[in-house]
């Protein structure tokens, strides 16, 4: 496995997540830098920038990343547009005069200061920050559409390979689900009959049935998660969180291999 470059501290959780998997199907192909730009048309540089959280990839390389790496385009593609959009707001926030700064030293003001410039000033603010909040709440409302429709495929899917299974109870509407946890052991792992995965990184605005496994063993290990919903939100992240706490793992409010392994091994409380 490749020993990766920490990530910039400023990076948004969002952002981050997409790159920690980009970085895992990059580990689990096997490939160099130079053998991946060979397999995406993507140079060594630029997927040396993405990786490190310099730049974020664009969507083409994302899917030629996740063909690469054997993963599901559509749940990775869902990653990428969150992503990006949490890419544009910390852009959004450098001004004109801070790029210039960075880029060519310090510009000159282009006004000079009068006493009437600040209330126009302010005013322009104001309203451009109502523009950016109504783009971001219908931005937000498009994605958690998305996000749904992709949980209910994905439900449809799992119910069609295993038919004799009932998993979720779910409204004639298909929203909310609720799933039913049929916890058993095996081989000295738990498992609640909605996922085998071990190595899955599930964090916050998460879906599916991995989310619904991770709460079912959550709450069999006495850290509850809320209702069974396959939604990774707030109550499930501070389970997750007491959970790494008592079992003495890194508290990161994310679930990673070792909160996997703890999940499936451990004991209730």
């Amino acid at each position: 496995m490749s020993h990766w470059r920490e990530l910039p501290a400023e990076l948004h959780p969002d952002v981050r997540h997409l790159i920690v998997r980009l970085r895992g199907l990059k580990d689990r192909s096997e490939l160099s830098k130079r053998g991946l730009a060979a397999k995406t048309g993507y140079s060594a540089k630029s997927w040396q920038r993405y990786l490190n959280g310099r730049s974020l990839p664009p969507r083409e390389a994302v899917e030629s990343m996740a063909r690469v790496g054997g993963d599901n385009p559509h749940r990775l593609l869902v990653l990428h547009e969150i992503a990006a959009q949490r890419w544009s707001e910390g852009r959004a926030i450098t001004t004109p005069a801070t790029a210039s700064a960075t880029d060519d030293g310090p510009a000159p003001p282009e006004h000079t200061p009068t006493e009437h410039q600040p209330q126009g000033r302010h005013l322009r603010v104001a309203v451009t920050a109502a523009a950016v909040v109504t783009a971001l709440s219908v931005t937000a409302a498009l994605l958690l559409a998305v996000r749904l429709t992709e949980a209910r495929a994905q439900l449809a899917d799992e119910r069609a390979g295993v038919a004799a299974t009932a998993v979720a109870t779910v409204s004639e509407s298909m929203v909310p689900v609720i799933y039913t946890c049929e916890l058993e052991q095996r081989d000295g792992r738990w498992y609640a009959g909605l996922s085998r995965t071990t190595d899955i990184l599930l964090s916050n605005t998460q879906m599916g049935l991995e989310v619904a496994e991770a709460q079912c063993l959550l709450q069999r290990a006495g850290s509850e998660p809320g209702d069974i919903d396959g939604v990774f939100g707030p109550k499930t992240r501070r389970a997750v969180e007491r959970m790494q706490k008592r079992g003495g793992l890194i508290v990161n409010g994310v679930i990673d291999p070792p909160t996997w392994q703890a999940l499936r091994e451990g004991s209730p409380q």
